[in-house]
């Protein structure tokens, strides 16, 4: 990926590792658009960061999908690198004692949501010089954790589907990175959740100086290992994880 001159979308960025990329990808000379459902947060980081654009969209809609690709095509026709970060982690016992609806919401954001965008901007992406695709996944696509089953599923498909992209799209031109992240200090799947993992400035600086390295896989700490890992490494690093 280009370190700079690019023009790009990140969603989800309203607070961890999608504005932390942005912050950092903003600083390289970059036109940066973050997106997400809080306005509030949004209207925040636009008085902080006045050269950031912002704009509100809920990506588990498929109506704010719609709309974003429209909006963001439009006003920024020389786009050339999305980001699909947007993600909800939530932990809970099986089967869980609630509507079907909060757990399609989850499958939503996490995974239909960066298919029907890949899908939405592909044609767009591919007319433009330097283009990219970034979807972020998890360690745990390789090696789950049960008590957050959703999460831990949809980012193994992220996984896969990043595979099949790199593969397609990259005929097209379009070059398709993956962002495979550890445990990160943030506030995915509520506060306090995570204080124990890798700071946020730290994976967020190795992310960027992968990146600039060219790389096309960008993993960081347990999450270099276990997507390197063969069958019986990850199965001891499940009975590890998984461990009560």
């Amino acid at each position: 990926m280009r370190p700079s001159g690019n023009t790009i979308l990140v969603t989800g960025a309203t607070s961890g590792i999608g504005l932390a990329l942005a912050e950092r990808l903003l600083e390289r000379g970059n036109t940066v658009i973050v997106c997400g459902r809080r306005e509030e947060r949004l209207r925040e980081i636009a008085a902080r960061l006045p050269a950031i654009h912002t704009h509100v969209a809920d990506v588990s809609v498929e109506t704010d999908r719609v709309a974003l690709y429209e909006w963001a095509t439009t006003t920024f026709p020389r786009l050339n690198v999305l980001v699909n970060n947007a993600g909800v982690q939530r932990r809970f016992a099986t089967p869980p004692q609630e509507p079907w609806r909060e757990t399609a919401s989850e499958i939503e954001t996490n995974l239909a949501a960066p298919i029907h965008l890949t899908f939405l901007f592909a044609d767009h992406l591919a007319r433009q010089e330097h283009a990219a695709l970034l979807n972020v996944s998890s360690g745990l696509a390789f090696a789950p954790m049960a008590m957050m089953p959703i999460y831990c599923a949809t980012k193994a498909a992220v996984h896969s589907f990043t595979l099949s992209m790199r593969h397609e799209l990259g005929k097209r031109g379009i070059e398709v990175i993956e962002i495979i992240p550890p445990a990160v200090n943030t506030d995915l799947g509520g506060p306090g959740l995570h204080l124990f993992a890798t700071p946020l400035d730290e994976f967020a600086d190795a992310v960027i100086a992968q990146l600039e390295e060219g790389k096309t896989e960008v993993a960081y700490g347990t999450a270099a290992e276990r997507a390197r890992a063969s069958r019986e490494e990850l199965d001891a690093w499940f009975a590890r994880m998984n461990a009560r």
